[in-house]
């Protein structure tokens, strides 16, 4: 046989998309924790998708490609009157929710936003319930619902524990695509086969690059990423379901697969990593994990690895307010990764700039005592030169400890510790706080400031009687997940 040919025995489908598939479709949920813990986050993630209608820039990309457009049976967006086809109303629910950089985060080698995948998850649910209910059958619980969130949750949080998509240069929202692509399948009626086949359809996709997200390029695109992998991987299921064939080999195929194509050279130096090293590792099956620990953003709408840090800014606020032009310097010991990520110098160009900047992050709770999304935006940015003289201050140093502990299965924390230093030789004393208050070794203490910053959320858009009736609706397990998809969605209507 001549050697300029390649054998075309079509190949079994990569195990990574079988496991995948076998646990969105045969996996029974059964922690309590988990699906107390899924109803916590879905109200938390819409509050946030309503804060966000606030800001012009989120709500100019919402609604109809077509102004004007009406869908039977269509999915509702929470907080407007949009009634979209499931892919586009996908787009803007994942827009929404991530746009203010407030909800959920899950941090191990690769980090992102689990919650994220509500996008797809709402509104496929509101299709399906809605078209069901116009043939005479049941519509979905929102049972069904705090179990697709479970599942895809764990899906990209158990991708992420080992395997590092941004040291390849690939964006997280790479993991919103896959975990959405698979509970969007099956919710849509898809069998184990069509979820294998339209995992590969994601895996396949082009990936988008972390370009925005970096300086000096960060920009609002990292606030739509999210909605526009969950609306891709919607119509990646759609065209699944319609009988389009899956690529079984699409991970591991030599040269033209995932792992040698992306996930081969590092960023840094761009070296080609051994074969070994480029199919991802796992460490634990699939179960319900990375719902029980997952991290919430409770009281500020900042990158997550600068949460710790603002607190312990607001907590030195009180010591420096009045002592702000005799600062001299301020250290910062931090982790590896915020180091990596949102530390940086120099010109902040936009909103999406700042949130993402760790000394920014920092200087405002110093000077102010607190952190709001509105103080990103540019007016508050110009009016505040202080800001940038505080950035200027700052010293970042890697504290070894802190970043092992933030990959340690029993710990993850996410510490940062600050102490500032006057021109007299005096100082304040270190502010240390390693876990921040959505950790789950905070439970506890921050369900009930995530329920106030839910109703405060709510009444961006509700008036305070409407918020109180909607926060009561959600507040008790059994009668929510009772509820039907269509009933909680008329809610936020």
């Amino acid at each position: 046989m001549s050697g300029n040919v390649d054998r075309n025995d079509r190949p079994a489908p990569d195990q990574v998309l079988v496991d995948i598939a076998d646990y969105v479709c045969d996996y029974v949920v059964d922690s309590a924790e988990a699906y107390g813990t899924a109803r916590n986050c879905l109200i938390d993630t819409i509050g946030c998708g309503l804060l966000a209608l606030n800001f012009p820039e989120c709500t100019k990309l919402l609604g109809p490609l077509v102004p004007g457009t009406t869908v039977p049976h269509g999915a509702r967006v929470p907080g407007t009157d949009f009634v979209l086809d499931p892919v586009k109303a996908a787009w803007d629910i994942g827009a929404m929710v991530r746009w203010l950089d407030f909800n959920d985060t899950w941090l191990a080698a690769e980090w992102g936003h689990p919650s994220d995948n509500l996008g797809a998850i709402l509104a496929v649910a509101d299709h399906v319930s809605r078209q069901r209910m116009a043939n005479g059958a049941p519509p979905l619980t929102m049972r069904e619902v705090l179990t697709a969130m479970i599942k895809a949750h764990e899906v990209q949080g158990v991708l992420a524990l080992e395997n590092s998509f941004n040291r390849v240069g690939l964006d997280h929202v790479v993991l919103v695509k896959v975990a959405s692509v698979a509970v969007a399948t099956r919710m849509l009626g898809g069998t184990k086969a069509q979820v294998v086949d339209a995992l590969s359809q994601a895996f396949v996709d082009g990936q988008a690059l972390r370009t925005y997200r970096h300086a000096p390029n960060a920009g609002s695109r990292k606030s739509w990423a999210a909605g526009d992998a969950t609306s891709r991987a919607v119509r990646l299921a759609y065209i699944t379901l319609a009988g389009e064939m899956g690529i079984p080999g699409v991970l591991t195929a030599p040269q033209w697969g995932f792992y040698d194509v992306l996930f081969s050279k590092t960023t840094k130096d761009q070296q080609v990593k051994p074969a070994s090293e480029r199919t991802f590792r796992f460490t634990q099956p699939y179960g319900t994990y990375v719902m029980e620990n997952i991290l919430f953003k409770i009281s500020f709408p900042a990158e997550f690895h600068s949460q710790t840090a603002c607190e312990a800014a607001v907590q030195l606020h009180p010591l420096v307010k009045d002592r702000l032009h005799e600062i001299d310097r301020i250290v910062v010991r931090t982790h590896e990764s915020a180091i990596r990520i949102i530390s940086k110098v120099g010109p902040l160009a936009n909103a999406a700039d700042r949130d993402h900047c760790l000394q920014y992050i920092i200087a405002v709770p110093l000077i102010h005592g607190d952190l709001v999304a509105e103080h990103y935006e540019d007016a508050f940015h110009v009016a505040n030169p202080m800001i940038d003289t505080l950035r200027a201050k700052m010293e970042i140093v890697e504290e070894p400890r802190y970043s092992r502990e933030y990959m340690e299965a029993d710990k993850r924390s996410i510490a940062n510790a600050i102490q500032v230093f006057f021109t007299d030789g005096s100082s304040t004393p270190e502010v240390a706080v390693e876990y921040p208050i959505g950790h789950r070794r905070r439970r506890e203490e921050g369900i009930p400031v995530l329920e106030q910053k839910f109703v405060g959320n709510l009444r961006t858009r509700f008036s305070q009687q409407r918020a109180e009736q909607i926060f009561e609706a959600c507040k008790e397990q059994g009668a929510l997940e009772a509820m039907a998809v269509p009933e909680f969605m008329e809610l936020f209507l």
